[in-house]
């Protein structure tokens, strides 16, 4: 298992192995922020990143808060785990695409390796191994890829497409082969903080599908439920303050 040590890979870990062996869990160093921001800031202005700052640094931590008991209720109905995976299951690396985690890809010979938030897989790696490559997103594919696919389908008035994805990894973000998509159900206590673990939950099951297909040999990709391909990025703060007041979406 590919897996960045988020909750949702604790999530993850800890419903698959009910399930299955998994042998590794093989954890990537967290890149520098402060990289990633000034990447941002080339790719879409400061303007723009200083609000989706603004709104990182504000309204998550805001809504975690006062959403505790919805988000018990998720958990408990979907029976998210978030106890620690054990460290002797751990394998460390400074990155994904090094020698030295290709070099132990290949002593371990895998036929599957799940991935659970993950940075993107460079080719090489996905070419040094004949292992099968499942990933899951947070968002309908290839509508709604990149970051909080449950809040932008609900700000786009398109509750339909609100949902998660299991796919085949590739060298994109979010674009390979969809393996199942599921729709999820949500309410009004429900949130930008409460969807990601509806979507989680309903992830999961569909990994455990795409692994018993896997197995059976019956892997197979499948339609997505819409041909639209969008990358979506952070909301600002004042994008998400003018969808909650005119449009209710929280």
């Amino acid at each position: 298992m590919f897996a960045d040590g988020s909750k949702s890979s604790l999530y993850m870990y800890n419903e698959l192995k009910r399930d299955f062996n998994i042998s590794t869990v093989v954890i990537e160093e967290e890149g520098s922020k402060i990289k990633g921001v000034e990447g941002m800031i080339k790719e879409v202005g400061l303007f723009k990143v200083l609000g989706q700052i603004l709104f990182q640094l504000s309204i998550p931590k805001t809504l975690e808060a006062i959403s505790q008991k919805r988000i018990e209720q998720i958990k408990s109905a979907y029976n998210l785990d978030d106890t620690p995976i054990p460290s002797s299951a751990i394998k460390r690396v400074v990155s994904v695409s090094s020698d030295a985690c290709r070099d132990f890809i290949k002593s371990e010979k895998p036929e599957l390796i799940i991935v659970n938030g993950m940075r993107i897989i460079p080719e090489k790696v996905l070419n040094c191994t004949e292992a099968t490559f499942i990933n899951s997103h947070v968002g309908i594919t290839p509508k709604y890829r990149g970051v909080h696919g449950g809040y932008w389908a609900m700000a786009s008035g398109d509750e339909e497409n609100c949902g998660v994805t299991v796919f085949l990894a590739d060298t994109g973000i979010d674009t390979g082969g969809v393996l199942f998509q599921q729709v999820i159900s949500t309410n009004s206590k429900d949130n930008f903080v409460t969807y990601p673990y509806l979507q989680i939950g309903e992830g999961i099951q569909l990994m455990k599908r795409a692994i018993f297909d896997f197995i059976d040999g019956n892997l197979k990709e499948k339609e997505s439920l819409t041909k639209e391909s969008k990358l979506w990025s952070h909301p600002t703060l004042w994008y998400y303050l003018k969808k909650r007041v005119l449009n209710g979406v929280k």
